[in-house]
């Protein structure tokens, strides 16, 4: 009777481990892809450096593919010198700031309007936002390139009378063709906050805008920061509309100011590389100062409760 009452004890294996428990499974094919993908991904960067630091005395004596001789920063600083990159920098700059604060801005506005309210077409204009993305943008380069030729602006803001060779005109399309991108992420990671809160603001008596304002976006703040920093990367290494709409190269942003390294009958691969190099470092830092909001953004939704 006694032992009838006693509590049951633990039955375990002699060994002391329970054999019904699971083993963790080794992903040895994920480890082998993910580590070659690495490779593949880094060698061409690791390779441009090496490039950089060599001098071309040492690649014309021993060819690109051999890691002999000396190595040092010459390269760097005769890049930075001649190629004057601190104006260009300063160009990406005042092209890169400007469009990501705008395309945020709008971009949020519209998925709060498209994800927090039910109104008659609020899906089909995002419908209409991500359909944006699937048109390859060097389609309109020619019917934009005559739009912002025949839209004049003041000479005390643009020296040419109209949108081209401005920053405006490198903005205004950059701003247009990431909206739709980003209305898109945000629209969704908007859905999934709780109903709970917008109703709780209105029943206080908080508008449209307080509501958006100040429960909404800080709520948002990893998204808004992984988007900030993709964006801050997809504007600053953009090539194609700063070529087409600058022409005056006092104006050009880095990508496009780097060509100036390039000799008309001479190519100093080296010198480039250190030049290409270089244009790397922002975006580097944008990356490592924002890398904690920018990994809680990619992992945002991927575990439930």
């Amino acid at each position: 009777m006694s032992a009838a009452l006693t509590a049951p004890q633990d039955v375990r294996h002699p060994t002391g481990s329970d054999r019904g428990a699971p083993t963790g499974k080794r992903h040895y094919g994920t480890h082998i892809f993910l580590i070659t993908m690495a490779i593949v991904w880094l060698t061409p960067l690791v390779w441009t450096v090496l490039t950089a630091l060599r001098p071309k005395s040492a690649v014309d004596k021993h060819g690109y593919f051999s890691l002999k001789g000396a190595y040092n920063f010459d390269n760097f600083t005769k890049a930075w010198r001649q190629a004057g990159l601190q104006k260009y920098f300063i160009n990406s700059l005042i092209i890169t700031v400007p469009t990501v604060i705008l395309t945020i801005f709008f971009a949020s506005m519209m998925a709060f309007a498209v994800s927090r309210f039910t109104w008659r077409f609020n899906i089909t204009l995002l419908v209409m936002f991500t359909a944006g993305n699937l048109l390859p943008p060097q389609i309109l380069a020619a019917p934009l390139f005559e739009m912002f030729k025949h839209t004049p602006l003041p000479y005390s803001v643009s020296d040419s009378g109209d949108l081209l060779n401005t920053y405006y005109s490198v903005i205004l399309v950059d701003t247009a063709f990431q909206i739709g991108f980003c209305t898109f992420v945000l629209s969704n990671y908007m859905k999934a906050l709780p109903e709970d809160l917008t109703e709780a603001a209105m029943v206080d008596g908080a508008g449209v805008w307080r509501q958006y304002v100040s429960i909404i976006l800080p709520l948002c703040r990893p998204a808004i920061a992984a988007l900030a920093t993709l964006e801050t990367i997809f504007i600053y290494n953009d090539f194609f509309w700063p070529l087409l709409f600058i022409q005056n190269g006092d104006r050009l942003p880095i990508t496009t100011g780097i060509k100036n390294l390039q000799g008309q009958f001479f190519q100093d691969y080296n010198l480039i590389a250190a030049g290409a190099t270089i244009t790397v470092i922002p975006t580097l830092v944008v990356y490592i100062a924002l890398q904690r909001h920018f990994v809680a953004g990619l992992t945002l939704g991927a575990s439930k409760g």
